[in-house]
């Protein structure tokens, strides 16, 4: 296991574009660290150059306190898994997983000891004979596994490995891969666009967007106080509600919704609503309730998410989506999340809309800064459906 830092580090293509600017950071020793971002924000060109892949353009990379730039791939102690799985199509599973200790020439008794434990823990031992195209994706992502595994190095190096596969298999191996970063604890830099991923794996996430790093922290840190608006609107499944707001006199006045924010700095804001702090209410006197028409409403099962909007302007970052394209220029769409099935359905424009009640983590940002409050005490009087 080893400490793995970047000191300053860029990468500029041939072509000229900047994939990583001036990234610092260090992955403690036995970390699970995930860098998550968008395509194109240079999490998958940062995790090549620790690989040996790329070589930056300045700064520097340490492996176990020693600089690597310049060091070949095969003498810096890393195991890589790639999105695509890189197995040898015309080698069994058993071949595959004994590969890279052989090339470390490593004694054939203890590739033996190594293949068998790493295979028994990952279900392999039935398929040890049959070649990569006889497996299905989860069994070829496991055998890619596996093969890291079976290195026992320094640091585990992992590329977008679940994004070919479902759903379902996508929901085991990430259960599979916090099991085996706790068996093992070895030093994981793990690359992914899925923010549920990053939520659900890493000890710390870092979110990076045009190849710069913009919030480094526990993922609970980053959920709850995002440095800024597009941290945001990227963390968060359906993303925070961004609409552009005006303050004056601790008034926050973001069309259909007003908040009474004490302290919140004058001028123009942007506040961030996330969708599970918005709760369906029956009455209409009741404290910070907002107007909403109800577009589209999916139900899950376990929860509801409704689609809608209100009166307001919604600021679209790179992470999110422009909303419901046939809404009017001054409406905003906005996303609830709510905890049980309810009876919620699309509306026709005469009839009474919904009411929806922001009542937990508003964010409003000057500038660059987000500032967290908290709302007043529990609603005031009226009827009411809790969930």
């Amino acid at each position: 296991m080893a400490e793995v830092s970047f000191h300053e580090v860029t990468k500029v293509f041939p072509n000229g574009t900047t994939a990583v600017d001036a990234l610092t950071c260090t992955i403690a020793d036995g970390e699970f660290m995930v860098l998550v971002g968008p395509s194109g924000c240079g999490k998958t060109t940062a995790l090549r150059m620790v690989a040996g892949l790329e070589e930056p353009t300045a700064g520097a990379i340490a492996i176990g306190g020693e600089v690597v730039n310049g060091i070949s791939p095969q003498d810096r102690d890393i195991a890589m898994v790639f999105q695509s799985y890189a197995l040898y199509p015309h080698k069994t599973v058993l071949e595959n997983l004994a590969f890279g200790l052989r090339q470390h020439k490593v004694p054939t008794a203890e590739i033996s000891a190594r293949v068998k434990e790493v295979s028994s823990l990952l279900t392999l031992d039935d398929l040890l004979e049959r070649k990569p195209a006889q497996l299905s994706g989860g069994q070829r992502q496991r055998v890619a596994m596996g093969r890291a595994l079976a290195r026992k190095p320094q640091v585990y190096l992992l590329d977008e490995p679940l994004s070919n596969l479902d759903a379902q298999l996508r929901t085991q191996l990430r259960a599979d891969l916090k099991q085996l970063h706790e068996r093992f604890s070895t030093t994981t830099i793990y690359v992914t666009h899925d923010q549920v991923e990053a939520m659900t794996l890493g000890d710390r996430i870092g979110v990076m967007s045009g190849g710069q790093l913009l919030q480094l922290g526990p993922p609970q840190e980053i959920y709850r106080r995002p440095a800024n608006v597009f941290v945001a609107g990227f963390i968060g499944s359906p993303p925070m509600n961004l609409l552009r707001a005006t303050a004056t006199s601790g008034r926050v006045d973001a069309g259909d919704l007003v908040l009474e924010v004490p302290g919140a700095p004058g001028g123009e804001l942007v506040v961030g609503v996330r969708p599970e702090a918005l709760r369906l209410t029956t009455g209409a006197g009741e404290e910070q309730t907002m107007q909403m028409r109800v577009e589209v409403v999916e139900l899950l099962g376990h929860e509801t998410i409704v689609y809608g909007s209100i009166r307001g302007d919604r600021v679209a970052t790179a992470s999110t989506a422009p909303g419901i394209a046939s809404l009017p220029t001054e409406r905003a769409s906005v996303i609830a999340r709510l905890k049980r099935a309810e009876e919620v359905r699309p509306v026709e424009p005469k009839d009474p809309r919904r009411q929806l009640e922001a009542r937990l983590g508003k964010l409003i940002e000057k500038g660059k800064q987000l500032i967290d409050t908290k709302s007043r005490g529990g609603p005031g009087g009226g009827p009411q459906r809790r969930f």
